[in-house]
């Protein structure tokens, strides 16, 4: 009996330590106790206490300003510990939208890793300092953001024309600011992508240059080319106080990714939708081949280096990015995190985006090309190659252009080849609007200075011969590069329904005719020492033989 009471006792008495010390580590020793109680203000000590944001709209509850004292509505002058420290300038008011919404990570939680997220199990880690602007693609949709070279052109040319002697953008300039009258300072222009700016700015700049005698308006502002002014504005509009994440988009554009990526659904179908790759739960990856931490982040880095050691099997090329490039394309990617917040919420770009239709992207032809067409076609349409897979072909090889209509090639890029790696990009398969693929087309001209050729024939068919002789010359000529069958070894598929549907006789006749020079493919017009030159009745006897693939295929 009394060991039954003793082994009691002591059990009571350790229960009791137990829960003293639980106590105590409760409500005294707790990080965010410790950080409080070395918080200092004008007037004292802070009071001790957990300290929320709630966002009801948002479903967020957030304790991270417990410890971010400083960001609690409020308390902005805080000294002592250095998380104590107010938020950066931002546009939005953390008391209105919270913490989590933009950063991620357990908003309930009070203990670091759990705050943070880097924690077994909650699928949304906090996003990396580094990669902080990653955030605001939670709501924002970031407007007509141009290729590289778009957006370094606008940027040289608003330092060449001395823009930021008045005007600071994305923390730089505003240089004639102090010391001038109120209207010499011009109004920071670190986000007018968001908000807009005036249409007009050039004439009324101009006006103002052209009445004053002295000052800042006559030494700082003069004539701007057309040109200029138009460069300049595209830059403008892809200014929403992130700059890094507009040079993120801006490279992602120029790679061509989203010629095989579908973002919102624009893009190809050959490779995963990247919508919301900002969002995957790093628990459900696999990092079996990734060397580093097991984030999200890390995972996108080491794919970008070698896609296929990272997912074996993956078809990805290694593009030989720089260490620089990667780091942008993995903020592009944490970027792609639409979160469905209230309509209330958006941002204006948001809703141009989502109820007027306008693009993330620029729509300009070279920022079209770039972004949907320069990852198979090449850069300037040279064509590519990449290992185990057959070459793309080049589109911006003038023979090629001066053979192909204007129809021929709209209705390839909006039709695609199905079949092989060729996506469809008519607006309901790849997302691409008619005019946008008609600009690619003009900027394809453009490049290569070939007008679109006169047809030869009124009628699209009209070749009569004879497909038999057609089928030997195409043993005896053809069938090495483009297969025995026209599946395409190394040269493009002919048998191919899509584009047999698309070429008019003229195209097939004026391809075979003229060659492509830069290619494999000779001229059977003029001939060449291994390829004897055919005449036109052979040529179109070649063409008759594929036509009959048309109704076999």
């Amino acid at each position: 009996m009394n060991k039954n009471k003793h082994l009691l006792l002591w059990s009571s008495v350790g229960t009791l330590a137990l829960l003293l010390a639980a106590a105590v580590e409760e409500n005294y020793l707790r990080q965010w106790r410790q950080i409080q109680a070395a918080a200092r203000t004008e007037t004292g000590p802070v009071d001790v206490r957990l300290r929320q944001i709630v966002v009801p709209a948002l479903r967020a509850t957030d304790r991270c300003v417990t410890c971010h004292l400083g960001m609690a509505p409020g308390e902005t002058t805080v000294d002592g510990h250095s998380v104590l420290a107010p938020h950066k300038p931002v546009v939005h008011d953390p008391a209105r939208f919270g913490c989590t919404v933009c950063h991620a990570g357990q908003g309930r939680a009070t203990e670091k890793d759990d705050a943070h997220g880097q924690v077994p199990f909650w699928p949304a880690p906090m996003l990396p300092l580094e990669y902080a602007e990653a955030g605001c693609g939670t709501c924002h949709t970031h407007l007509r953001v141009p290729n590289e070279a778009e957006l370094a052109r606008g940027r040289n040319l608003v330092e060449r024309y001395d823009c930021l002697a008045c005007h600071r953008i994305d923390g730089r300039g505003g240089t004639l600011r102090l010391g001038l009258p109120l209207e010499a300072q011009g109004p920071d222009l670190s986000g007018v992508g968001v908000s807009g700016f005036d249409l007009q700015w050039y004439e009324r700049h101009l006006a103002r240059h052209q009445s004053a005698e002295t000052g800042p308006w006559k030494t700082s502002f003069g004539p701007v080319p057309p040109e200029a002014r138009a460069a300049i504005e595209v830059y403008l509009g892809s200014r929403a106080a992130a700059p890094r994440l507009v040079e993120a988009k801006a490279l992602f554009h120029s790679l061509g990714c989203r010629g095989c990526h579908k973002v919102g659904g624009v893009g190809g179908d050959d490779g995963p939708d990247l919508t919301h790759i900002g969002q995957r739960d790093p628990a459900r990856l696999d990092f079996t081949h990734v060397r580093g931490p097991k984030t999200l982040a890390n995972w996108l880095a080491e794919h970008f280096r070698n896609p296929a050691r990272v997912v074996p099997g993956s078809q990805m090329p290694a593009l030989g990015l720089s260490d620089a490039q990667i780091d942008l394309l993995v903020l592009a990617m944490l970027a792609l995190r639409r979160s469905d917040v209230p309509e209330a919420y958006w941002p204006q770009d948001r809703l141009r985006a989502e109820r007027l239709g306008q693009r993330e992207f620029a729509t300009d032809g070279a920022t079209l090309y770039g972004t949907f067409c320069a990852a198979c076609h090449g850069q300037q349409g040279e064509g590519r190659r990449y290992p185990g897979m057959a070459p793309f072909p080049g589109v911006g090889n003038a023979d090629f252009l001066a053979a192909a209509s204007d129809a021929f090639l709209i209705e390839t890029i909006h039709r695609g080849r199905p079949g092989r790696r060729m996506p469809a990009w008519g607006e309901k398969e790849g997302g691409l609007r008619r005019e946008e693929i008609t600009r690619i087309v003009a900027f394809l001209r453009q490049q290569a200075d070939t007008p679109q050729p006169k047809p030869l024939h009124t009628q699209r068919r009209w070749v009569q011969a004879d497909p038999e002789v057609g089928q030997t010359l195409f043993a005896t000529h053809c069938a090495g590069c483009h297969g025995p069958q026209g599946e395409g070894t190394d040269a493009p598929a002919l048998r191919n329904p899509a584009f047999l549907a698309a070429a008019s006789d003229d195209y097939l006749v004026e391809t075979i005719g003229r060659g492509r020079k830069g290619t494999s493919m000779p001229s059977f017009r003029s001939g060449a020492p291994a390829y004897p030159a055919l005449s036109p009745a052979q040529i179109e006897s070649l063409v008759a033989y594929l036509r009959t693939w048309e109704k076999s295929p």
